[in-house]
């Protein structure tokens, strides 16, 4: 076993998927021929399609889904909790009981850049681009461009790009 690889017994790896060091993987999907990052960590339940890259440093939460053909750039962080606390009304630390996971959805073809963050109960459309440090807190449009914090629509992509500016 590879000690600077942390991969739990329940991920499922589809073929041919690169993996560098320093990762945490456990509970979750990847898709055939994806290659993750150095330091980067996926929790359960998350599904990462095919052909993805999932750039160094990135943070990818319970409740995300990630489809075909995805890029994600390094040091981007997804959330997961609307109403983020640490302990529940009578002090006591939180445990799963007392917080909702929140969806994710990141659709084919899309591209996050470095530093976004990505907030909860948010779809990033089919080949949408996601600025380099965006806060993105609604959902993106198929084939546009946002960026800034909050993101905001920039433009939109040609179709006759093939999904590519």
């Amino acid at each position: 076993m590879d000690p600077y690889l942390s991969i739990a017994p329940d991920v499922k790896l589809g073929k041919g998927v690169k993996l560098s060091k320093f990762i945490n993987l456990y509970g979750c999907e990847i898709g055939d021929e994806t290659k993750i990052g150095a330091c980067v960590e996926i929790q359960k339940g998350v599904k990462v399609g095919r052909r993805c890259k999932i750039s160094s440093h990135t943070f990818i939460c319970e409740g995300v889904t990630i489809e075909d053909n995805v890029f994600v750039g390094h040091g981007v962080t997804f959330t997961n909790d609307v109403y983020p606390r640490a302990t529940r009304a009578d002090g006591e630390l939180q445990t799963e009981a007392d917080w909702k996971v929140e969806p994710t959805l990141v659709k084919k073809g899309a591209s996050i850049g470095s530093g976004a963050t990505i907030l909860p109960r948010v779809t990033i459309g089919e080949h949408a681009i996601v600025g380099a440090g965006s806060v993105v807190t609604r959902n993106v449009a198929p084939r546009t461009i946002v960026w800034g914090n909050p993101a905001r629509f920039l433009r939109r992509i040609p179709p006759e790009s093939g999904g590519h500016t």
